[in-house]
Formats: C-alpha cells, structure tokens, sequence
C-alpha cells in the first residue's frame, strides 16, 4: 500500500490595498457645476476576522475524500487545496489511467462521505491536470464591499465600466467591464443574492463613474428592490416623455421606457454615422465636448415583465441585446424563475456574460449557465459568474452591502446641486405591427375581422380548400395570425369545421356568392 500523497496549502492571493479617498473626489461635470463621488467611509468599516486556516478541517477533508476515492479504485498524486471566503478547492492530479468521468460520477458519494451541504466538482481544471473538488468550509466568512473596493486592482482601473462581482477562491478580487460583457444575465433562487448583487454592481459604478460619464434605467416590476436609487434622480437617472417616474414599476410603462432606449440607440447609431466612427468610444475621443454618456438599463425581475408584457418586453430587450453595444446601452436583467418561458432562447444567446446563484435543480442551472453546477451553491451570495471570454464559469463569493449603506452613498450624491442638463431618452415609435400581433390596428378592422379576412376568403373559394398552412404560404401570414383569420372565415359561415389534420371544407362553392356574403356581412 502506498502512502498518502502529501497535501499541499496555497496561500491566496493578498490585494494591495489602496485608499480610495486619495484619488481626485471633487470633478467638473460638463454644465461647470462641480460633482463629488461618494466617500468609501460611506461605507461600514470591514470587521477583523481570524485569517488562519483551519488546518484540522482540511486534514479531515482530505482524509475522507481520499478513502472514498480509495474505494473505487481511484488513486490520487498530489493533492492542493486553496481556501476561499466560503469553500476550498482541492485539486487533485489522479493517476495517468483514471478516466475523469469515473470522478464526476461519484458526486453526491463524496458529498455524503464528506457530510457537506453540497460539493462542487470540476473535471477538468482549465488549464490543469487536475480535478477540483469544491467543499464548503466549516467557517465560512463575509466578504464585504468596502474590502473590495478599498484595492489597487479597482482604484487604478482603466476599464470604461468597471463593475466589483466578489472574490475568487483564491481570494482575488473579480472586477470586470460591463463596456465588454457586453450585457449581464443574472438569476438564482429567492434569497440567494441577486437584488444584493444588482446593489454592488449600481454602486461600483456610483464609485468609479461621474454623472457625464453613465446613466441608469431603472425597471422595478417588485417596486422595492431600487426604490432608494431615488435620491439619484438629478445626477445619473434618465427621464421618459410623459412620465414622471424615473424608476418604473408598471409593466407597460416598462415596456415604453425599453421602447424609448431603442430609440436612443437608433439615434445613436445615426450620430456614429454622421461623425464616421464605429463605436461610441471612438466618438467620444473625437468630439469629446459632444461626449455621450454609457446608458446602463437595470431590470430587477424580468420573471414579471415577461408574464404580464410577454413579447411586447421581449422585442424591446432583444433588439438592445443585439445592437446597442456599439452605442454604449448595456443591459443587466435579473430573474427568480429560470425557466425557458423567461430566458428564452434568444434571450440567452445575447447574454453572454451570466451569473447563477443558488438554483433548486439541475434543469434551472443548464438553462442559466448551459451547464450544471448551480444547483450546489450555498446561498448567501455563493454564485457561478460565466465570463463572455472563457469556455468555464468561475466560482465567486459577492460581496455584502446593506440598505442602510446603498441609502447613505444616494443620499449623499442626491444632496449636491442638481445637474443643469436634463438628459430626456427620446419619444418611443409607435410600436410597428407584426405578423403575430393581433392587438395591431393594421390587423384588424373596426367590426374585428383581420384586415386579411376577404383576401383569406377569396382565397380558399377560388381553390376550394382551406387550410392553415394555404394562408401563410399565399398570404405571407404568421401562425397564429393564419389561425385567427380561419377561425374568422369558419365563423362567418366560410368554411367548415376542423378535423384533425385535414383541410377544411369550403362551404361557399364560388365567387359570386362568397361576393353577396362579403357585402352583407358589412
């Protein structure tokens, strides 16, 4: 029998630590009235917490994992492990002759062997001849905000739009560029952390970000999440033609307020034109005195907008998804419910940048990250980012900031002089129609037949059948648009019943008398 491998503990990443308060805090904005950001001692102060590892627990971790491992067979080199915030990572280089589906397999053996809430195992490593598995640790710890933005890493950062997503395992800093993602997927159980996480990614950009610089939408279907961004409303908050809230809570204001950004984006587009750049970037470095602000929308439960508004928020968010990338509007959507009826296909493949915090099963993960994992996070903040550059998500503790914290950096930036300049989004187009939309004036009359109706009825008179598939073939209709208009013509006598898969019977025999039923039925 060989001897155990020898464990080896990495040390994690110590952040320089930088003081925010010595950058310059007081800026000109471009109307000359002076802007001062937000002090970090707005902020509670980070408690001190015992930074030594519990070696004991490791020892036992590791014990039991290897007997486990022992018992089917599988031998392992080396062992590191390296402890995070809230789990450790053990990485384990196995024998040159086991396959690493052998090790994926044996997921919840291990995590009834180890007795932990849920471990994560990774097969392999990216990068390394490793397998990792993830264990929670017996003391967990809390990462706060002001920790995170109290580094170097995020005080010199050139990124455009630099957002604080939590530490690593390796207890790195995550910081990433909302400008690049280029839009933000978010979603999780209740309670896991997402209103939390929209919370410090608002409030990175309140710290790296002056009022020219960004500007925020604000959707809130839940009414309580962002109601305290209030206090924003003269500095970084856009206003909509003939509404007066600048945070919206009702669904069909919300799916104005979306149509009104893809307004914005057009005109943006026709700006770029214009000035014979590519992206907002390159505009802003020409004409820097025409310099036009990054436009972040933040959507705090698409879940709601998507059963109330349905396709009528989807075509908005979809179309900004696509294209508003250039022109500086990114998005950040968050969800309880992820389910494919709310992060529908197209949704999802414009988002690729995502996080996944707790979900209750692996179908919720797969159609979140396309993958599974999710389903064993512990909550509290435990979350899987899936960068939009790496082929493999990585595990996150997200900081904590409270209410009371996010009250107190609004209430200071909403006590400064207001902002002469009113940046107004421009007034939405009418909502064009669409092959699927029946509400649409252009697809139906005043007495509620569709504008198709006696084209669709001449139709099948002068061929003598009726079908679905006939009209969107000769009429270019959509589906269900096809099927309400042969509902219409079985109701005004047209047509015969449905049955089954075959063609309808047409009752009308020709065009003289489907003539005399047209003109009586008006």
């Amino acid at each position: 029998m060989r001897g155990e491998p020898e464990m080896v503990i990495h040390t994690g990443i110590r952040e320089k630590e930088a003081d925010l308060d010595e950058r310059k805090l007081k800026v000109q904005t471009k109307d000359r009235e002076a802007y001062r950001f937000p002090s970090i001692d707005l902020l509670d102060r980070v408690p001190e917490e015992d930074d030594r590892i519990d070696e004991q627990h490791l020892a036992d971790s590791k014990r039991k994992l290897l007997e486990k491992l022992r018992i089917y067979k599988i031998e392992v080199k080396r062992i590191s492990t390296t402890v995070g915030p809230r789990v450790t990572l053990f990485e384990l280089e196995l024998e040159p002759d086991v396959k690493v589906s052998r090790i994926t397999s044996l997921e919840n053996d291990l995590a009834m062997a180890l007795a932990a809430r849920g471990i994560r195992i990774i097969a392999p490593i990216p990068g390394k001849n490793a397998v990792g598995v993830e264990i929670p640790n017996s003391k967990p710890k809390t990462v706060w905000l002001r920790s995170v933005l109290q580094v170097e890493k995020f005080k010199n950062s050139t990124m455009m739009l630099p957002i604080v997503l939590g530490k690593t395992i390796a207890n790195e800093v995550c910081i990433a560029d909302l400008a690049t993602m280029p839009h933000l997927l978010i979603a999780g159980a209740t309670g896991a952390g997402k209103s939390v996480c929209i919370n410090v990614i608002i409030s990175s950009l309140l710290y790296a970000c002056s009022p020219d610089k960004v500007k925020f939408v604000m959707i809130d279907p839940k009414r309580v999440e962002l109601f305290q961004y209030q206090h924003l409303k003269n500095h970084f908050l856009m206003r909509f033609p003939g509404i007066e809230e600048q945070i919206i809570t009702d669904p069909q204001k919300a799916v104005y307020a979306l149509r009104c950004v893809v307004k914005e984006m057009e005109l943006r587009y026709e700006t770029l034109e214009k000035v014979g750049v590519r992206n907002i970037g390159d505009h802003n470095r020409r004409l820097p005195e025409e310099a036009m602000p990054y436009l972040v929308v933040v959507i705090d439960e698409l879940a709601d907008l998507m059963i109330t508004a349905g396709r009528d928020v989807e075509e908005p968010i979809i179309r900004i998804a696509q294209l508003a990338r250039a022109v500086g509007i990114h998005l950040i959507v968050a969800t309880q419910r992820p389910s494919v009826d709310v992060i529908t296909g197209i949704i999802k493949a414009n988002f690729p940048a995502r996080i996944a915090f707790q979900v209750a099963s692996r179908v919720d993960s797969r159609t979140i990250l396309d993958g599974s994992g999710a389903e064993q996070l512990l909550g509290n903040g435990d979350m899987l980012y899936q960068p939009s550059n790496q082929p493999k998500s990585l595990r996150i503790q997200c900081p904590y900031v409270s209410s009371s914290e996010v009250e107190q950096i609004t209430a200071f930036i909403g006590s400064q002089h207001s902002l002469k300049t009113i940046y107004m989004l421009p007034a939405a187009d009418a909502p064009k129609s669409s092959s699927g939309s029946s509400s649409s004036s252009m697809n139906q009359e005043r007495d509620g037949r569709d504008a198709m109706f006696e084209e669709a009825a001449r139709l099948v008179v002068m061929h003598q059948q009726a079908s679905v598939s006939l009209l969107q073939r000769r009429l270019r209709l959509g589906f269900s648009r096809a099927g309400r208009v042969m509902d219409q013509l079985h109701a005004n006598g047209i047509v015969g019943m449905a049955d089954g898969s075959k063609a309808r019977d047409v009752l009308i025999k020709n065009e003289d008398s489907l003539e005399l039923l047209l003109r009586n039925l008006d």
